[in-house]
């Protein structure tokens, strides 16, 4: 006599079941992936950053904030007297044209490479204390510029080691900690994603359905991911102090997040054609089964009897 030991399993949902797993998983990689990614390729490479950053030379908003802080910076060296408000005038203007030239646009892609070389470095070392920035080098191009261009007092802008923290001790210890992980996590992530979403749908027992779960489940993760970034940037930039030019700093971020919105809508907007497709095909498919089906036979009536 047979034992009974419970109910047999059904290869197709325990395939249904592995399927689902799968295509969760590879959604919700989507936006760590994507995230991930950035960070490594975009902003952990000095020359991409170095790139992304050159354009903002030329920003208005930038160029606002920079010969605002030029011009505190000068006066408050300086003495003129009553015609203090005359002179600062004279020196924002020339500030301000001075920040359209080559020379500034050199400056600019000097200390953002510096800074950024600096602050990887600090990252994959095990070198305590801040990062730190010398601006010396790139007041000194400024002094001889306004030298050249006759801008009064120019010759009295002190040339001086002044270092800028980049990134604070505490702040540097915190990131270091994560920062190995991040660049083996940017490379991998994707990947799995990917390999996850292939092996949902190749599990899947009615894969055109499979397909359109894994497009809308990816389009969706690249909705949250664009929204990410917008709430990114309004919290970045209520964090700023007042003295911040929050316009500039807006114009960095919405340059550094660039390529990344740029993928998130894309892989939004794949996603959605992927699933209309799909599901185009499918209503495609099941009409065309349900015209080649054969009609159901005529139901006889029933015969009466005679009287």
């Amino acid at each position: 006599m047979r034992k009974d030991t419970g109910p047999d399993t059904d290869p197709s949902a325990l395939r249904g079941v592995l399927s689902a797993l799968l295509i969760v998983l590879a959604c919700v990689l989507v936006p760590l992936g994507g995230l991930s990614a950035w960070a490594k390729y975009e902003i952990g490479d000095t020359a991409r950053y170095v790139d992304t950053m050159a354009p903002l030379a030329a920003g208005p908003d930038v160029q606002d904030a920079i010969a605002d802080t030029v011009t505190d910076g000068i006066m408050s060296e300086v003495e003129v007297g009553p015609l203090e408000g005359e002179v600062r005038a004279y020196v924002h203007r020339a500030v301000r044209s001075f920040t359209g030239t080559e020379a500034f646009r050199a400056a600019w892609a000097t200390a953002n490479r510096a800074a950024h070389d600096a602050v990887l470095r600090a990252l994959r070392s095990d070198s305590e204390g801040a990062v730190t920035l010398d601006l010396a080098p790139v007041t000194a191009r400024l002094k001889a510029q306004l030298a050249d261009d006759r801008v009064p007092l120019a010759n009295r802008i002190p040339v001086e080691h002044t270092e800028v923290t980049v990134l604070g001790a505490q702040e540097l210890s915190s990131l270091r900690k994560g920062f190995p992980m991040l660049e083996i996590a940017g490379f991998w992530l994707p990947l799995a994603a990917v390999a996850l979403a292939l092996g949902g749908i190749l599990l899947a027992v009615r894969r055109r359905r499979a397909v359109t779960a894994t497009a809308l489940g990816m389009a969706l993760g690249a909705a949250l991911l664009a929204l990410a970034t917008v709430v990114g940037r309004a919290l970045t930039l209520a964090g700023l102090p007042e003295h911040v030019s929050h316009a500039a700093a807006g114009a960095v971020y919405d340059a550094l997040t660039e390529t990344l919105r740029t993928a998130a809508w894309f892989i939004l907007a794949l996603g959605l054609t992927v699933a209309l497709a799909t599901w185009l095909t499918d209503a495609r498919a099941r009409r065309r089964a349900a015209s080649a089906a054969p009609a159901p036979a005529p139901v006889p009536e029933p015969t009466r009897a005679r009287a």
